[in-house]
């Protein structure tokens, strides 16, 4: 049992209701180690087993810097349709209860809704390179004013040959901005 729990984090009520909607008590370490380096803009790299909470561990401290109506703040880049699929659900949930949009972003399926999503607006999307890179390409998708980037599974998309795609998003965004890899 940890002796650090979620509310002596510096998270917002907001957030707290939200993990407790989802039935969480305690941070798992990756989350207690990355969320307050998180919080205080820190570039953070995690390495944790699949099922420890990653994506809450990134994607905490990514929502309480969110500024709603501001466009895409946050840009989470995965290897593949279902993580990425997984993250957004696990973002939703996380958002529950305040004004936060965002959209999943992946190939493999039409391109009809996602351009719709994001014409509707959005402060976060989670993708894959590939799909995010047309939707780029195609001037859909803004990222002057993302600050806060994550490579999930950042190992597996370099094994998966998506270096060049991360580099061609990495040249589209601001040179200040905070950076996570788990």
């Amino acid at each position: 049992m940890s002796s650090v729990h979620f509310d002596d984090l510096g998270i917002s009520q907001e957030r707290l209701a939200a993990i407790e909607a989802l039935g969480w008590t305690d941070p798992t370490p990756i989350q207690a180690q990355a969320i307050p380096a998180g919080l205080q803009g820190k570039d953070v790299v995690g390495i944790a087993q699949t099922g420890t909470g990653k994506t809450a561990a990134f994607m905490i401290p990514a929502l309480e810097k969110v500024d709603v109506g501001k466009g895409l703040q946050v840009l989470v880049l995965c290897p593949t349709r279902e993580l990425a699929q997984q993250v957004s659900d696990d973002t939703e949930a996380l958002a529950k209860g305040t004004n936060i949009r965002s959209a999943a972003i992946f190939g493999g399926v039409g391109y009809g809704p996602q351009i719709t999503a994001l014409e509707q607006g959005y402060e976060v999307i989670v993708a894959t390179p590939g799909r995010f890179i047309d939707h780029k390409e195609s001037r859909r998708v803004d990222l002057s004013h993302v600050d806060y980037l994550v490579l999930d599974e950042a190992d597996r998309m370099l094994d998966m040959g998506f270096r060049p795609q991360i580099e061609q998003v990495f040249r589209g965004m601001p040179k200040k901005r905070q950076t996570m890899l788990f």
